[in-house]
């Protein structure tokens, strides 16, 4: 009877073992998990210390027990292994056993990084009770990692009723997204309660009775170097597209693999318990001499705080700049997640990173309160099925009112990826501003024509500044929107009243926007067809705003 020994009884380590049962009856499967539990809900830990989860229980999926009822597998929870004996095909326990096996599958995962002494951490059922304990009685707490688990247990600590501060060592929190659309959560948890401290360490927050390190996880890869096996230039087990290691009786999965990235090829650390799970479940394919072959990931992720969700997929912009450089193109949008007609709808905010050249999509990002989810899987799918951007407004995608709209968030993100308008990046409008000056150049002798037909201050002003050339910032919005807020610089011609007033911008450049950039379209679209050169401010006033206040939190 051959005998696979599984090291690791959680999210990869479990499903290798239940699909190799499914695939073979006769074979011997051991699992050895170093905690007290096995198939726990570890995504679920935050939400048992708020009580938003209210029975521990319900995070147990299994126990060695009914593993061992249904599957027939030996599973032995307080066994630590300690060295793999790769030539003779032994694996040594703590407690001085010695286990032979055919097959090993490592699924050890990764260590979370705490360089804090009296800091705690969450990384399964013992972290977390250790945590509910340590909140009993306090009133504050400091989370140093402003990551997806550290914004989760800012939440559910001030859920408890905790003081809550995130400390986090970038210039902004959630760093798989790009600033401006960070900014979002950012000011979303401030509105309830959340301290943020960015460009920060330990040292710079203020005390606290509680402290946990979300700073991030490495591989663990102890076994896997005791076993000689090869370990890549980013800490993780190298293994191949059937997960075995350089030794081929060896497989590992899951957090403790370097996997290969779905857009460059390149090895990439992604800590997902997606990607576990399949890879678990092809492990055992491959040993029961089934085909299957692993597939580069996206790392799509989401988070969810107060009712906010954010999500990303993919490269986000930093990353795709560091990667081909100007050969880039963003879209930023903010519809509603449904039609504005039927109650309740909220703003999705909207990032498309793409190729400029191939309009491949290389990566997204959504925030808003409802939608996210929906939004965020469809382009995870458009891309692993290689869809280009301006495809997106050719999905047919379900609608009803409450749902969607006719034209769903997703079509208009191909639409906009269609036109290939001149568009301006909010943080080049930001460098062109140059503060509460500004550095345009304003049109001259111009007059406002706003609903009542009538120069406001601000545009007399401007008018001032008269001067041949240069670019003008033009804000298409309303009088009454252009007072609630405007970008220094800007003057204010609302889009209606532009046709009448056309004439004061010929001879310049004209940069114009609107609130999240339909209205600058139609704007563009009109003063090219009148010969003077324009472009559309991305995303409009609204990402401009967040880009702006991003910065100011980066610098703080």
């Amino acid at each position: 009877m051959p005998t696979t020994v599984i090291i690791g009884g959680v999210a990869g380590g479990m499903s290798a073992a239940t699909r190799l049962r499914r695939n073979d009856e006769s074979r011997q499967i051991i699992v050895l998990e170093a905690s007290g539990n096995v198939s726990f809900a570890n995504c679920g830990l935050p939400y048992h210390i708020s009580g938003t989860i209210t029975e521990r229980s319900d995070l147990l999926l299994q126990t060695p027990q009914s593993l061992k009822a249904r599957f027939n597998l030996d599973v032995r929870v307080n066994t630590e292994a300690v060295a793999i004996d790769a030539a003779r095909k032994i694996v040594h326990t703590a407690d001085g056993e010695e286990i032979d096996y055919d097959e090993l599958i490592l699924s050890p995962g990764a260590y979370a990084v705490n360089p804090y002494s009296d800091a705690l951490t969450l990384r399964n059922v013992e972290d977390m009770d250790a945590i509910i304990a340590a909140a009993e009685g306090a009133s504050s707490a400091r989370i140093v990692g402003g990551g997806f688990i550290g914004l989760e247990l800012a939440e559910n600590l001030a859920r408890r009723g905790l003081a809550v501060t995130i400390v986090e060592r970038a210039a902004q929190i959630l760093t798989p997204l790009d600033p401006e659309m960070a900014e979002i959560v950012a000011e979303h948890l401030e509105e309830h309660g959340i301290t943020i401290l960015t460009n920060a360490s330990l040292e710079h927050a203020p005390a606290a009775d509680l402290t946990i390190a979300a700073i991030g996880v490495r591989p663990s890869v102890s076994l896997a170097q005791s076993a000689g096996l090869a370990i890549g230039e980013l800490g993780g087990i190298v293994v191949d597209d059937q997960m075995r290691t350089s030794d081929p009786s060896i497989f590992a999965v899951g957090d403790a693999v370097e996997k290969r990235d779905a857009i460059s090829g390149a090895p990439i650390l992604v800590a997902l318990a997606q990607s576990a799970n399949r890879q678990g479940r092809l492990v055992a394919d491959v040993i029961a001499g089934k085909p299957a072959h692993d597939v580069p990931v996206l790392g799509t992720a989401i988070v969810g705080v107060f009712g906010l969700s954010a999500a990303s997929v993919g490269w986000n912009e930093r990353r795709a700049r560091r990667e081909r450089a100007d050969a880039v193109r963003v879209i930023h949008l903010h519809p509603a997640n449904h039609a504005g007609y039927y109650p309740g709808a909220s703003t999705l905010h909207i990032k498309l990173v793409i190729d400029a050249n191939s309009d491949e999509i290389l990566g997204a990002q959504i925030v808003g309160a409802e939608g996210v989810d929906k939004r965020i899987d469809v382009l995870a799918t458009a891309m692993r099925a290689g869809l280009k951007a301006p495809e997106l407004a050719t999905l047919e995608l379900a609608y009803a009112p409450q749902f969607g709209s006719a034209k769903d968030p997703i079509n208009f993100a191909g639409y906009i990826a269609s036109n290939r308008e001149a568009t301006v990046q909010w943080h080049e409008v930001a460098e062109l501003v140059g503060g509460s000056t500004g550095n345009f150049t304003r049109g001259a002798d111009y007059l406002a024509g706003g609903a009542d037909g009538n120069a406001n201050a601000a545009n007399k002003s401007a008018a001032g500044d008269a001067a041949e050339g240069g670019t003008v910032l033009v804000d298409v919005r309303t009088p009454a929107e252009y007072a609630r807020g405007q970008i220094p610089g800007a003057i204010n011609v609302p889009l209606d009243t532009l046709r009448e007033n056309y004439q004061q911008f010929e001879g310049k450049s004209v940069i114009v926007h609107c609130q999240v950039g339909m209205r600058g379209h139609i704007a563009v679209t009109l003063l090219e067809n009148l010969g003077i050169p324009a472009a559309n401010l991305d995303g409009g006033y609204v990402t401009w705003k967040y880009g702006q206040a991003a910065q100011e939190r980066g610098v703080q």
